[in-house]
């Protein structure tokens, strides 16, 4: 099982206690040092107090539970505004929402294309942009994240 499988299992009980939702876990290295990452998620949005009450509630049960067996820093973060939409769940709950949509080359001279969510299947994404429908497939797309205008 994957570490962040392991760490999502040990983590979503507690998240919930803390009336929060685990919306990712990430383990990545960044320069020479290894993360380990929650992301939260909550109604009404994550404090600084959620984070802290997750970090001190998950503290032990990662010492006990021991999935990583090296060195690494554990961050407890708000998921954000302009999340990342990772699983088929997280399109389907933010079907219709503005969104930013990365490819890994090119499509029509751009990489970048912003527009609102209208269909995911399968990891093909579709979204609308004024009057135009774009679809890319799964293995086109690096990223889609929801887009905040300020």
């Amino acid at each position: 099982m994957k570490i962040t499988d392991q760490v999502r299992q040990l983590a979503e009980p507690v998240v919930a206690e803390k009336n929060c939702e685990l919306w990712d876990v990430e383990y990545v290295r960044e320069g020479s040092t290894w993360y380990l990452r929650l992301y939260l998620d909550k109604e009404g949005g994550v404090d600084i107090n959620d984070c802290e009450a997750v970090s001190r509630a998950m503290d032990p049960i990662l010492d006990e539970a021991d999935p990583i067996p090296d060195s690494y820093t554990f961050e407890v973060c708000s998921a954000g505004l302009e999340r990342t939409l990772k699983r088929p769940g997280d399109f389907e709950r933010f079907m219709g929402a503005d969104v930013l949509v990365r490819l890994y080359r090119p499509h029509n001279g751009s990489k970048e294309f912003a527009g609102v969510l209208t269909g995911y299947c399968n990891g093909d994404v579709t979204i609308t942009i004024g009057d135009t429908i774009m679809s890319f497939t799964k293995a086109e797309v690096a990223q889609v994240r929801l887009r905040v205008d300020f």
